[in-house]
């Protein structure tokens, strides 16, 4: 037995099942297989979990700390297991959400193993999708198009063996039943500096160990260094340019050691948790990519800027195909993938126009180039610096560390970048990025009217300090 589709969706994530709603849109009979559940990562091991545990250790750290409002709560405690349930519960009503737009949408569903064919008896073209279902039983899909949107998984280092109770990754870590007294975290990216930032807000001892020279390394430099010393002011652990050796891990009574190597010289860690945060890998094994004229080059699906792969009909999206390995970005690719198949002409994704956050305390959000980016790539710029400690709304919030920096091009005076890090700066960063889109200027920024009190105002008085006319500095 065979379904014929418009078509079929190889994963049900944020990228997937975005695509197959915006494909159903279009007219397209639509179906999507999932191994798993619909949501991926982002919902259920990523995105949504991570944030909602980030908020509740935000909500300790600030009552511990009400008496500095004014407000006396007596005894502060943490009921770790509520922290898990309130996630679950998140995650729960999202997930139904999204089974609900697939209703909505009348777009079908497979739970099972998806694999694309070669050609068949099926279809004389390569595409076809052969779904295998827990049970052992199969069903062959025959679409038009197939999009590829497995997704990704957690990298590790080689040697360092994940047992999922004293090695573990952001999936285990999400599943934790009890917090850990010391966790020694490799990777000070973005995952890495989020678990860090919660883990210390609940009181947990955090040593980081980062192989780059600095953490947050694709950040700007300044917003680097601003990390690197709020962190240390919280008695977190910094380590940059060192090298874990990962044959050196050992394991006893509830702990792990591994060893590290930094300017020649060597180093010890111990730790109850160790957390490997080095990346994500994508999930591009046995879906079938051998039967079909799709190209992989370091790991990930050769697509262009259409999302199309070797074979025309056949389209990948999302962290199968690198890049920047975001939900959002996920999502506005399928949309120009489906849209491509339905013979529109959507706009190529200017990367640079893409926000990117991070939900640590203090958060950390950008889009476009760095200064040094813009340097690099022939800019002659200027930039303009606003501290958060000036903002009226930031005193007030509590939360006053922090600043936003314009990158600006000197000769077209367009902004090419906006980088921020300080309190609730990932709902800012959307000004930025629509500065980005409509090419604004830091004239343009600073005279759109910034509503007092609120932090929106640094964007405002960042606009002006390019020229040096800030009003509050």
């Amino acid at each position: 037995m065979s379904n014929e589709y418009d078509v079929v969706v190889l994963g049900g994530g944020t990228g997937g099942y975005v695509a197959a709603i915006r494909a159903s849109q279009l007219g397209m009979k639509v179906a999507v297989v999932e191994k798993d559940r619909l949501g991926g990562t982002c919902l259920h091991r990523g995105c949504i979990p991570s944030k909602a545990l980030l908020r509740s250790a935000e909500v300790y750290h600030t009552l511990k700390n009400g008496a500095y409002y004014g407000v006396e709560a007596g005894d502060i405690g943490i009921n770790f297991v509520r922290m898990q349930e309130r996630k679950q519960e998140i995650v729960n009503q999202l997930h139904k959400g999204v089974q609900h737009l697939m209703k909505q949408g009348k777009i079908d569903v497979y739970e099972g193993t998806g694999r694309i064919m070669g050609p068949s008896i099926f279809s004389p073209q390569a595409g076809a999708v052969n779904v295998e279902y827990k049970n052992g039983e199969s069903e062959i899909l025959v679409p038009k198009f197939v999009l590829i949107a497995t997704g990704s998984r957690p990298r590790t280092l080689p040697g360092l063996t994940i047992d999922k109770e004293t090695v573990i990754t952001s999936d285990e870590a999400l599943e934790l039943t009890e917090l850990p007294k010391s966790v020694l975290i490799v990777g000070g990216g973005v995952i890495g500096i989020e678990w860090a930032s919660l883990f210390n807000d609940l009181g947990v001892e955090v040593e980081i160990v980062e192989y780059a020279d600095r953490i947050l390394p694709l950040e700007d430099e300044e917003i680097s260094k601003e990390m690197t010393r709020l962190l240390k002011k919280r008695k977190i652990k910094v380590h940059t340019g060192a090298k874990v050796l990962p044959e050196t891990l050992a394991r006893s009574e509830g702990n792990a050691t591994i060893k590290a190597e930094q300017n020649g010289k060597e180093m010890v860690f111990t730790a109850e948790k160790i957390l490997v945060s080095v990346g994500r890998q994508a999930n591009i094994e046995d879906i079938g990519l051998n039967n079909v004229e799709a190209q992989v080059e370091n790991g990930y699906i050769k697509v262009n800027e259409m999302f199309q792969t070797g074979e025309s009909h056949i389209y990948a999206i999302g962290d199968v195909i690198g890049g920047l390995q975001l939900a959002h970005v996920a999502s506005h690719e399928g949309i120009v993938a489906v849209e491509h198949m339905a013979g529109q002409k959507p706009h190529p994704i200017d990367y640079t126009m893409v926000p990117k956050c991070t939900y640590s305390r203090p958060e950390v959000a950008n889009v476009g180039l760095t200064e040094a980016e813009a340097k690099a790539q022939g800019y002659s710029v200027k930039t303009g610096k606003f501290n958060f400690r000036a903002i009226g709304k930031a005193l007030v919030y509590g939360e006053y560390d922090g600043f936003v920096k314009l990158v600006v091009d000197e000769k077209t005076n367009d902004v090419l970048g906006v980088h921020m890090i300080g309190p609730h700066v990932t709902d800012l960063i959307a000004e930025g990025a629509l500065a980005r889109v409509l090419d604004a200027t830091p004239w343009e920024i600073a005279h759109t009217i910034h509503p007092h009190p609120t932090l929106s105002e640094i964007m405002g008085e960042a606009a002006l300090a390019v020229d040096g006319k800030a009003i509050h500095s």
